[in-house]
């Protein structure tokens, strides 16, 4: 029996199948954490969704911002982008069963010697608060009244975290932080526009992982989201998106061993036209 944390598979697939074939993936043993971004961008997003929760019991995934996305276009919240490849889930006859099946996965997730979330922890944040605060996104998202929420989840601001945040802004920066986060200021403020490799950090700006005292550090953590950064090990944390929609790896890392297992991207993965990368 084996645990493998997966980077982000963004509808890659045929990736994503040769990556299982190298682990020598067994159904009946093994279990997959996923970072999330499991779909869009990629050619095989209804497949990648279609194989997952076919294989539920074998997963363990958490919700990235492009998993949150599809859920918000399927329900007319807001428009595809030029590069979205998602009509084919939401054609799809059995869509309402898989986006539902997504609505319902986690924000955060952990085990003794684990936590995984898509982007990352403000540094003020222990992996205790952080799965608190998770729970009361994942609550949200799977009551009666979701709509709501996703009505009210886009937005960059407030981007400061204060114990005494209420209501929707409170959600909103709980899952920016968890969904969107790369860099931050030393005291814990979001930036939104910095996508680039590390070399290329602004000034006044941080990785979240190499912020000094973050009350996360003595916990292991697995992250995605941030594909400039590629495989990337360091402070505790380890980061699996190693761009396999742009032409890099999709990366898998056994849990039991820390071993690396990649595979090449491939071109049947690719649409045409990729605009940005996200």
């Amino acid at each position: 029996m084996a645990t493998y944390a997966i980077g982000d598979i963004q509808g890659c697939y045929h990736a994503f199948q040769a990556l299982l074939q190298r682990i020598q993936f067994d159904q009946k043993s093994d279990q997959l954490w996923l970072v999330g971004d499991l779909i869009n961008r990629g050619n095989g997003s209804l497949e990648v969704l279609r194989w997952c929760y076919q294989h539920r019991d074998n997963i363990q995934t958490v919700l990235g911002n492009h998993d949150l996305h599809a859920i918000v276009v399927a329900h007319g919240i807001r428009k595809s982008n030029r590069s979205d490849t998602l009509q084919p889930i939401l054609d799809a006859p059995d869509a309402d069963v898989l986006l539902t099946w997504l609505r319902h996965q986690p924000l955060m997730v952990s085990n003794d010697d684990y936590a995984m979330v898509h982007a990352g922890l403000l540094p003020q944040w222990d992996v205790n608060q952080a799965l608190a605060y998770a729970k009361e996104v994942e609550t949200a998202l799977q009551s009666d009244t979701y709509g709501d929420f996703l009505l009210n989840m886009y937005g960059n601001t407030p981007n400061v975290w204060q114990d005494d945040l209420t209501g929707y802004d409170r959600l909103r920066v709980i899952t920016n932080v968890m969904t969107r986060m790369r860099v931050c200021t030393a005291d814990g403020a979001l930036d939104f526009s910095f996508k680039s490799e590390l070399a290329d950090v602004p000034k006044g700006l941080t990785p979240w992982f190499d912020l000094p005292n973050r009350a996360s550090k003595n916990q292991a953590i697995i992250v995605g989201h941030w594909s400039a950064l590629g495989l990337h090990q360091s402070n505790n944390v380890y980061a699996l998106d190693t761009g396999c929609l742009w032409g890099g790896h999709l990366t898998a890392m056994c849990l039991e061993t820390n071993q690396v297992t990649q595979v090449a991207s491939k071109k049947k993965d690719k649409p045409q036209k990729i605009n940005a990368k996200a």
